[in-house]
């Protein structure tokens, strides 16, 4: 790795003038804090990039900053590189779309979400200014790492200007199911989706945050994710979950650092024998502060005898305070404060004691470790930080967790107690149980936390996530859909126009045609048509088109063409003279009823999904069905088949379709009969399912064999799609095409 670039929305510095001159601060955010922990472990870390640059929108002015890089104290574990926006721009690019409309959509709070079309032209503007930055730093091998939510737009834009890129994205907050982010206007929500998309490696907290962004890139752009690979053009992304940690040394350690057994010890002497909850937030509505005081309060109500015996020490971080709704929340909170002290506090006692200001990390940690319970229950969380940094710090394995169950950390916190953070009676039998539960159990719960957390720390975070992205990229090399050298080229073409006699096998749907809805409608068009009429009138060549359709559908559309068609894998022939034979023993109808059976029954399980019955064979679509039900689905399907069927039948798991047919026609047998039948010597085969790889298998030392689409194969090219395909065999009827052909991932160029 040459140079690691990370780009966020905020620098992780801030600068201020004293007295001395400019002195530099770092920033305690969440992102800021984890990948500072990251770059200062490299000797843990599998990657040493020459160099960290850090490119940001800086909050703070030109003239200090070049008083600062000036002065010499520039420097340290990475390279700063500011970014200054104007401010009407960063108004409606920071105050605007990022946190009035994506931020509260993303955690479920549409009805907060401002839809201001100036907002999103900001947030175009702020992206581009972003890509033209990065533009001006990056050098070829550079590695880039964008984070978060202001910058969505920004991998697409960046590669346009550099497509060759290593471009990583991770997400810190949710990604929304699809129904609330169809929200968005439409051209918003399209544009977003396509500018996650220019990056090689996409990385959310959570599998069901993966999945959501799935079905959105779906539903919205038609794009599909197979095994976590989404195919953009002739590029594969790869969308996959990273769970964001902490440095879980530097918060294990702190337990027995003297400024917080110092500060530990105050807070102790001061509460006595009192329990101690303790709760630490940014001042944001996601995170659940006014829902967790009243399952506070219905805990000291029904559970007078604590009264006097336990206090909730509440700390509110200050955050965008130039938000209205911030400013109305924080008011909210200190009403119910009082409301709740006004209630129950006597002379001697207060059960709520109530900070609005930062703490310094010994402060942070002298609480985590002096409480009783971490009381962490945000609405919607992309992960939560607060709850893993508690777990780290109790040494003494002493201490209880209670986790909102929507908080991205509670998929890896199973111990905490997880509850719903609106359920008032919840929380506070939560509560109840946590002060009641012995010191034996929480050490065991600590400890399996503890386990989890420290294997996969901030480090383990970041290396997997670099990681997979340099696998994504080298997965794009071997699959890279490659302009054709001109050597290649030419002794390709020298082969097919040399050659005496030449023998054309191609598939049909998702190969001379995109798949349709329904199986009807994927028709050829005319191009199709011409290209095929064009092929075969050349007497060398015998054109044949092998499918899985059925013969009627096969002589409808090409009929009239002097063409050889197969039907259904081999079960069916068109002969050139026109007649159809058929396979004797494809045809076995006394299997129809019990296969026909329980193909019905996953139809009524699964909407969208249709049987397609053919002479020789069924299938049982899922095409139209919800991506992931559909997959469900057919996986039970498929084991009530295989548990169903005898040896004469072969279940087969094609492309978004499950199919039985009888054992022994398939593609691969009539392509070797077909391949023998004449002395061939040039052969080409060309398919995109699973069925093709019996063709391509059958084929391997005496064609050449193209698969559509990305997927692992044995033929020894691939192109990306249809149109690929029909340019390609336009060069073969003599139209000049420029067409690109990459080797197979396991078999050398020939």
């Amino acid at each position: 790795m040459k140079r690691l670039i990370i780009v966020s929305n905020r620098l992780p510095i801030q600068l201020i003038r004293e007295e001395s001159g400019v002195r530099m601060l770092e920033s305690a955010g969440g992102l800021a804090t984890a990948l500072k922990s990251y770059l200062e472990a490299q000797g843990r870390s599998t990657f040493s990039p020459e160099e960290v640059v850090w490119v940001g929108n800086a909050d703070f002015p030109k003239e200090l900053w070049e008083e600062y890089r000036t002065s010499g104290s520039a420097g340290g574990t990475f390279t700063i590189e500011p970014l200054w926006l104007d401010s009407s721009v960063n108004e409606g690019f920071y105050n605007g779309l990022s946190n009035s409309t994506i931020w509260p959509l993303f955690h479920y709070f549409p009805s907060i979400a401002e839809f201001t079309e100036s907002h999103w032209q900001s947030y175009q503007e702020a992206n581009r200014l972003f890509a033209e930055q990065l533009d001006n730093l990056y050098q070829p091998g550079d590695v880039l790492w964008i984070h978060d939510y202001h910058l969505l737009l920004l991998p697409r834009l960046f590669r346009e200007r550099c497509p060759d890129a290593s471009i990583g994205f991770f997400l810190h907050i949710p990604f929304p199911s699809f129904e609330l982010y169809r929200m968005l206007p439409k051209p918003w929500r399209e544009d977003l989706l396509r500018g996650l998309l220019g990056a090689d490696l996409i990385g959310f907290h959570t599998n069901d945050y993966v999945q959501h962004f799935e079905k959105s890139v779906q539903r919205l752009v038609g794009l599909e994710s197979k095994l976590r690979t989404i195919q953009v053009g002739n590029r594969p992304v790869r969308v996959d979950l990273f769970p964001i940690s902490i440095d879980y040394d530097r918060f294990h350690n702190a337990y027995t650092l003297p400024e917080v057994v110092a500060e530990r010890g105050r807070i102790r002497e001061q509460l006595q024998d009192i329990r101690l909850i303790f709760s630490v937030d940014r001042l944001d509505y996601t995170k659940g502060v006014l829902n967790r005081l009243q399952g506070y309060e219905t805990f000291l109500e029904t559970h007078p005898e604590w009264r006097g015996k336990i206090t909730f020490v509440l700390v509110v971080v200050p955050s965008r305070s130039e938000i209205s709704s911030y400013g109305e929340r924080k008011q909210l909170i200190e009403e119910n404060v009082g409301r709740i002290n006004g209630r129950f506090a006597t002379m001697s006692w207060q059960p709520v004691l109530y900070q609005y200001r930062s703490l310094s990390f010994e402060q942070l940690c002298a609480y985590y470790t002096a409480c009783d319970i971490a009381m962490i229950t945000p609405l919607r969380d992309g992960m939560n930080l607060v709850a893993k940094e508690f777990v780290a710090t109790r040494q003494d394995e002493h201490g209880v967790l209670i986790l909102s169950e929507v908080a991205g950390a509670a998929a890896e916190l199973g111990e905490a107690l997880q509850i719903n953070p609106t359920d008032r009676e919840g929380v506070a039998a939560a509560i109840q149980q946590a002060l009641t539960m012995p010191e034996k159990a929480q050490a065991e719960r600590l400890r399996q936390m503890q386990k989890r957390i420290r294997d996969y720390d901030v480090v383990q975070w970041a290396d997997d996530f670099l990681t997979q992205l340099l696998n994504a990229k080298n997965q794009q090399h071997q699959w890279e859909v490659r302009l054709l050298g001109t050597a290649r080229r030419k002794e390709l073409m020298d082969s097919y126009q040399n050659a005496r006699k030449r023998l054309l096998l191609l598939d049909y749907d998702g190969t001379l045609v995109p798949f349709a809805k329904f199986p009807e409608l994927a028709r050829p068009g005319e191009r199709v048509v011409e290209l095929l009429n064009e092929l075969a009138a050349m007497p060398q060549n015998q054109v044949v088109i092998i499918s899985g359709r059925d013969k009627k559908a096969l002589e409808g559309w090409f009929g009239n063409l002097p063409i050889q068609l197969v039907a259904e894998h081999g079960a069916a022939i068109r002969l050139p003279d026109g007649t159809w034979q058929e396979n004797p023993d494809a045809f076995h109808p006394e299997w129809r009823a019990n296969i026909f059976q329980a193909m019905n029954l996953a139809v009524q399980r699964c909407p969208g999904a249709f049987i397609e019955e053919k002479t020789h064979s069924l299938a049982w679509h899922y095409r139209n069905a919800p991506p992931d039900l559909g997959f469900a689905r057919s996986r039970e399907l498929i084991e009530t088949l295989m548990a169903t069927v005898g040896n004469q039948l072969q279940v087969i798991d094609g492309n978004r379709v499950v199919e039985v047919r009888v054992a022994g026609v398939d593609k691969g047998s009539v392509a070797s009969r077909l391949a023998s039948a004449d002395q061939y010597d040039f052969i080409l085969a060309i398919g995109d399912d699973r069925t093709d790889e019996d063709m391509f298998r059958a084929l391997t030392d005496r064609a050449v064999t193209i698969k559509v689409g990305q997927q692992k194969t044995l033929a020894r090219y691939s192109l990306p799609d249809t149109a690929a395909v029909l340019s390609f065999l336009q060069r073969f009827a003599g139209i000049d095409s420029s067409v690109e052909l990459m080797p197979a991932n396991h078999l050398a160029s020939a």
